[in-house]
């Protein structure tokens, strides 16, 4: 991660409303922000960060959507071999000047736009993450555990649709805004998901990237305050979040949560985090984060690592797999079951696992598998996990700390 992308992250989604507020053409918007923050990311370094860079990458992309405006234009005018077409000044939006534009933060009705019921879910997410989230193309993938490829061309299509639905730029009606939230929660889980754990380069985390996550989904609760679901998000959010001042060691290495120094958690994200579950749970209709942020502060209130109550855990678990087809839940019982009744009951439930598409070739299906094997005492086995494991992350701290571990079984 360069030294600019914290801080081009953050204005990203930001200075995209500013553009489809003002212009419209949400297709076209998107891409001039790109240009704009690659025109940072090679001016910033010789010339210095300007004292307002949103304005400043709000001015740039301005000045790039009109000219893409004007390029589709005189397309348009050639493919229909007429005169009559308006130019750009007159089909944008009217509005403030350039330099007013970053006044508003239009960050959630960007975050509705992106999640369009003219998208399919996953459009919706891979769009969102893009547009709001700030993540690269790459980053995406591997959190939807596809090809690059693949993932390019669903967030291209994506746009497309957005631009043939004719979508307004403002909030939906209540009504609407409701059967959006499913997506659009699960776009706020990864986007925090990929900062509490970056899934490539030198930084485990990214505290921007996950305080962007947790700002947006306070946001939506303020409109949403009665729904479980969101306070459930909110709440696994806080109880995760609080635990980073100890995830990494004075390098940057990984620390493991049995071996973190609990004392250095956030105490008042985990109060806020257990109080929103709890009253979440008491009050609305069960959902698959609220179980999650339960399981979250189960780990959280433990004062030592030996006294977290595993059998809850494994409760838990039993729960939301039975409401939540997702691979990663099952390896997360699998740790749970294991550190309850045993390293064999445990690695029985990997196998299935294996013939899994979604998660066969991931490299937290061998960290697992050579954790449980540690324990059982196939030390050899474990070895080798370990190292296959390290090979399939692209995350350098993970990497290096799972290749630490194979080499402290190394006979």
């Amino acid at each position: 991660m360069s030294d600019f992308e914290p801080l081009l992250r953050e204005q990203t989604p930001q200075v995209l409303s500013a553009l489809v507020r003002h212009y419209g053409h949400f297709d076209l918007a998107e891409e001039a922000v790109q240009e704009a923050l690659l025109a940072a990311a090679q001016q910033w370094p010789e010339e210095g960060v300007p004292d307002n860079p949103k304005g400043w990458l709000i001015r740039v992309g301005s000045r790039r959507l009109m000219d893409l405006l004007r390029s589709d234009t005189a397309r348009r005018r050639r493919e229909e071999n007429a005169a009559s077409l308006a130019a750009p000044e007159e089909f944008v939006a009217s509005g403030p000047e350039i330099d007013d534009l970053g006044g508003r933060d239009d960050t959630l009705t960007l975050l509705f736009l992106c999640c369009h019921p003219a998208l399919s879910a996953a459009s919706q997410i891979a769009l969102t993450l893009r547009a709001v989230g700030g993540l690269t193309t790459a980053q995406i993938a591997a959190a939807f555990l596809v090809p690059e490829t693949t993932m390019a061309q669903r967030i291209s299509r994506a746009k497309r649709s957005i631009k043939q639905a004719g979508s307004s730029f403002e909030l939906p009606p209540e009504a609407e805004r409701d059967a959006r939230m499913g997506a659009v929660l699960h776009v706020l889980y990864l986007i925090f998901n990929e900062g509490y754990t970056a899934s490539s380069g030198t930084d485990l985390h990214s505290a921007e990237l996950t305080g962007e996550a947790i700002r947006l989904v306070r946001g939506v609760r303020r409109l949403l305050p009665d729904d479980g679901e969101v306070a459930g998000l909110l709440a696994l959010m806080l109880l995760t979040d609080a635990r980073r001042p100890a995830r990494t060691d004075a390098d940057g290495g990984l620390i493991p949560l049995a071996d973190q120094d609990r004392s250095v958690w956030n105490k008042e994200a985990i109060v806020e985090g257990e109080a929103l579950v709890t009253d979440a749970l008491s009050r609305t209709r069960l959902g698959p984060y609220q179980v999650q942020a339960a399981i979250a502060a189960v780990h959280d209130t433990a004062k030592r690592a030996e006294d977290t109550d595993w059998a809850q855990i494994v409760a838990l678990y039993q729960v939301l797999e039975q409401i939540s087809d997702n691979p990663m839940v099952t390896l997360n019982h699998a740790v749970a079951v294991a550190m309850a009744s045993g390293p064999k009951e445990g690695l029985a439930l990997l196998e299935p696992l294996e013939a899994d598409g979604r998660l066969a070739d991931h490299h937290r299906l061998e960290a697992v598998r050579a954790h449980l094997l540690e324990m059982s005492g196939d030390l050899v086995g474990a070895r080798e996990s370990y190292l296959l494991a390290a090979r399939r992350t692209t995350s350098v701290p993970e990497r290096d700390y799972l290749q630490s571990k194979a080499d402290r079984l190394d006979p």
